[in-house]
Parts: C-alpha cells; sequence; structure tokens
C-alpha cells in the first residue's frame, strides 16, 4: 500500500510540473518573468579554429543583425589569451566585395579580455569574409569570418571534364600543369 501511494504521489507530481512548463514551451512565448532578460540575450558567439603553432590569442565572434548588400553590420570581435607582456597586434582585412568602416587595426593590452566592433558593409549579395590576423611573440593567427549577404551561394568553375571509367563510375578529368 505504501509503495502505491508513493508511487502515486510520483506520478502526480510529474504531472504537476509537466502541466506548469508545457504552457510556455507549447507557444514559444516565453512567460512574463523570462520577457525583460529574453529581449536582452545577444546572439551566441562562434569560437574560431586555433592550431597548435598559432599567436596563442583565442578569437570568438558573431555578426550582430543579419548582412544586406549597401547596409553596415556589426562584427563583434572577443579576444583573449593575451600573455606578451608587449601585448598583441590586430590587423583586419576584408575581401572583396565586402568593406572595413573605421580603423583596421587595434592593440590587444596583456591578461585583459578585449571585445571590438568592427563595422562592414557588403557592396553584393556571396559570401565574402572578414580576415583576422593576430600577432604576438612573433607568432601569427589567420582567422576567417563568413560574412553571408542574400541568397546567392558561391559556384566553383569546373576545370575539367566527366568521363565514365570502364566500371562505370564518372571521373572528372583534369589536365596536368
Amino acid at each position: 500500500m505504501t509503495i502505491r501511494t508513493t508511487s502515486m504521489f510520483s506520478v502526480a507530481s510529474l504531472a504537476l510540473a509537466a502541466a506548469a512548463v508545457l504552457p510556455a514551451q507549447a507557444d514559444g512565448v516565453p512567460g512574463e518573468r523570462h520577457a525583460k532578460s529574453a529581449s536582452h540575450r545577444a546572439a551566441p558567439m562562434t569560437t574560431a579554429a586555433r592550431k597548435a603553432n598559432d599567436s596563442g590569442v583565442s578569437l570568438q565572434f558573431r555578426l550582430d543583425g543579419v548582412p544586406q548588400v549597401g547596409r553596415a553590420i556589426a562584427v563583434v570581435l572577443q579576444f583573449d589569451g593575451v600573455t606578451d607582456p608587449a601585448g598583441a597586434t590586430v590587423r583586419l582585412s576584408a575581401d572583396a566585395g565586402l568593406a572595413i568602416s573605421g580603423s583596421d587595426s587595434l592593440t590587444l593590452p596583456v591578461a585583459k579580455r578585449t571585445t571590438a566592433t568592427v563595422t562592414v558593409v557588403s557592396d553584393r549579395e556571396g559570401l565574402a569574409y572578414l580576415n583576422v590576423f593576430i600577432t604576438q611573440k612573433g607568432a601569427m593567427s589567420a582567422i576567417s569570418i563568413p560574412v553571408q549577404t542574400g541568397t546567392a551561394v558561391p559556384v566553383m568553375k569546373s576545370s575539367g571534364e566527366l568521363k565514365p571509367t570502364p566500371d562505370g563510375e564518372n571521373i572528372i578529368t583534369m589536365p596536368a600543369k
């Protein structure tokens, strides 16, 4: 009898807990108590990949908004891991089709997390990169941040010819240079 009462109590507790959460999840709208915090949430940062022989400075980034042709968009950069007493330097460059507004370099202080906002403007649809070069203690990191404007998809040029093999597989033959 005790076991049954305990299990019925557990089932009732779970049902009550699920009912309390269910309305908030069903309509996808946060409750009143979360409305203020949800409106101030920023997009998550993306951590750039690192190599073993890089500068030692880590970079996280995010785009604030959706890139549109002719409109400025902010790219938030967050640097961490500067250990050189002289600090580290950052140089920015942009691919064709993307322009940087403002300064294209900055200095990072030692042992402090630094956040910088770079404004870029795309002059056409497609994929372009904001290139970030970080130098510390003579070592350099090169990170390319993708900025996709519009829905244009990059197209690769084929430099070969598609031919079937005797086994029925298709291969691309390419001239030797």
